[in-house]
Formats: C-alpha cells, structure tokens, sequence
C-alpha cells in the first residue's frame, strides 16, 4: 500500500540520519574530540538542507532558503558567505529579483542531472555581478525559462534543471548588508500538489542527498602542511559548486608550539578567502575567533604578496588564523573570477615564537 510505502521512506531516512554516528564514531584513524562533537552536529546540518530541499521545497512554486551560516555547516561552508537554494522544474518560468547589498561578488547558478536527492552532474548556466544589469540602487531582474527570456535575459533552463543556487560573499559578513534574492513562479498552480506518492518521493530524495553527503566523509589529504597545486576555474563542475571560482586544498598536522606559515599570491579576482575546516569540510566556530580570512583583510607585502600564519596562539601576526586548538584540519582556499589560476602556495612549518616575525 502507498501508506506503507511512506512509513518505509520516512523510517530509512530516520536509519540513514542514525548512520552518520558510526562513520565518524569508527573512523580510522580515530577522530579527536572536536571533531566527534562537530560530526553530531553535521547530522543536523544535512537534515535541516535535506528537509528544505526535498521535503518541503516547492518547484511549482520555490522560495529561496538559507542554506549557509553560522549554525548551518556542511559541504565546505565559510564565514564571509551566504548560500540559499531554491528547487526549480525544467518545463516552468520563474522571474528572480533582487539587490546586491554590498556584496563583492554574487551570483546564481543552475544545476542540471538528477532529481532524485542525487548530487547534480552539471551546471546549466550562471549569471554573476559581473554580467547581471544593476540600476542606481543595486536592484536586479532576471528570467529562469524554457522558452524565451523576453527583454529582462537571463538563464534558460534545459531539460534536467532542477535547482537554482546563490552565493553572496562580503568582505565584512558582519555588518555589511547581505544581498536580497526573491523568486516567484510564472502562473503557480492555485493549490499546492500533495499525496502520499509525492512525500514518499521527496523522503527518499532527502535520504538519497544524505548519503552522498556522507559518502567522502571524514575526509583526509595527504601529506600534511602542505597545499596542493590550485583546481583552475572548472570546465565541468560536480555537485553544487561554483563554475566561475577556482579553488586549492591542503591540510595542516602541528604539534604544540609550533606554526604553519603560508606564503602566496592571489591573481586579480573579485574575492579570495582562506578557511580551516574539520574532517566533515565545515568552519570551526568563527563566532569567536579568526578561523578564515578574506583578501580584504589580509596585510599585503610590498610587492603583493602575502603570508599566512596557521596556529593554536596568536603570533602577533596581522594575517593570524587560528586553529582554535585543533592540532589537525583541512585547509581551502578560493578565488572567485580570477585573471588566472593562482601560483601554488608554500607552506613550512615553524616554531610558533618565530611566526610572527
């Protein structure tokens, strides 16, 4: 019966939210503390998206959500951005508006492939700030269509889109203003479509999108105190990240007292931030110390250059990032519309007394 049908869905995705713990609980090697504590809260994380996404979001008639913040961590967040998404139907028309606030880059990109609660296989199409039409005030419009986009431009839609996401980043998260998105659907039904055989599907999507989420985690890069060579601005993109960013990956081991120093360029780029992140690539709590840092607040040496010091105390370095006592993590770095791939940094470690020279 279809009633059984939905009780088995909504108990697998109870099953698949309960086997989060044993994948960071088993780790091998054994996860520290922090990270324990923070793999409970990433099972919320994934819930709180999957419920949005799945479970409630609506493509006949969608509203963008949050998906990135403060207490919402998942899937290589970081403190100087806000993400919402919005699930969206190939065959409708949706008219997006908005304002850019003082954002330094924003932009919206529609993912293609499965609508399953598989992760999406491609990207459709993007619109940035730096080929969206702003007036005086910083407002926008644009159209998401199959057919034509009329006067206002815009993306089309091909045959597989099945989400629009948002990415505002600001060099001062905390006080300047965020951007404003808003979409509304060209001739909504009058009724939202509901039945047994719909919320079964949308439970198995939530639990399917899950269990990709926690397919590559923890996650470990080898050897430590070092950051690979930079990912240039991708040709085809997997899951929802950006299609105009490019990006590089590391990861530091330190033993008491000491520092990782890392020095490097960033190429002409609307926005470039560095974070540390835990085995399940989400911030530590930048609510109360300097765990990430953006180019805007970074001391800049003499010829461009820069040099970032990675360390549980502070230095007296102006470009300190702190590891917030953790003695291992992850390292990223991104670079949104760059002139060019950026120069692979190089990173050594130090004694801690010696970093803030």
């Amino acid at each position: 019966m279809a009633g059984d049908e939905l009780s088995q869905a909504f108990h697998e995705l109870l099953d698949e939210l309960g086997a989060i713990e044993g994948k960071f609980l088993t780790a091998d090697p054994p996860l520290d503390e922090p990270d324990i504590l923070d793999g409970y809260r990433l099972t919320f994380s994934l819930l709180r998206v999957a419920v949005d996404a799945y479970v409630w979001g609506d493509r006949d008639n969608p509203r963008f959500v949050d998906v990135i913040g403060p207490y919402q961590k998942w899937g290589g967040d970081n403190s100087d951005a806000f993400y919402q998404l919005a699930p969206i139907a190939p065959n409708r028309s949706y008219l997006v508006t908005g304002n850019r606030g003082d954002s330094v880059y924003l932009s919206i990109t529609v993912y293609g492939g499965p609508d399953d609660g598989h992760y999406s296989n491609r990207i459709v199409g993007t619109l940035n700030d730096r080929s969206l039409q702003f007036d005086a005030d910083g407002n926008f419009e644009f159209m998401l269509s199959p057919g034509s986009l009329g006067t206002k431009g815009g993306l089309t839609l091909d045959a597989d889109a099945v989400v629009a996401l948002t990415r505002d980043y600001l060099d001062n998260p905390e006080t300047d203003r965020r951007a404003h998105w808003r979409i509304e659907a060209i001739d909504p039904p009058g009724r939202r479509q509901d039945s047994r055989a719909d919320l079964t599907r949308r439970l198995r999507a939530a639990r399917t999108w899950i269990n990709e989420q926690c397919s590559f985690i923890p996650t470990r890069v080898s050897p430590p105190n070092e950051i690979a060579e930079p990912y240039p601005v991708p040709q085809h993109a997997y899951g929802w990240s950006a299609a105009d960013a490019a990006y590089a990956m590391g990861a530091y081991e330190l033993e008491s007292g000491q520092a990782l120093i890392i020095d490097g360029t960033s190429p002409d780029c609307a926005f470039w931030n560095l974070c540390l992140w835990n085995p399940f690539l989400h911030t530590y709590d930048y609510t109360y110390e300097r765990v990430t840092i953006n180019g805007a607040h970074v001391s800049y040496e003499p010829d461009g250059s820069w040099r970032i010091v990675v360390s549980d105390t502070d230095p007296g370095h102006p470009n300190w990032v702190s590891t917030a006592g953790r003695s291992k993590g992850l390292i990223w770095l991104r670079w949104f519309l760059p002139a060019q791939t950026p120069q692979r940094p190089v990173c050594r470690v130090v004694n801690a007394s010696e970093a803030g020279k």
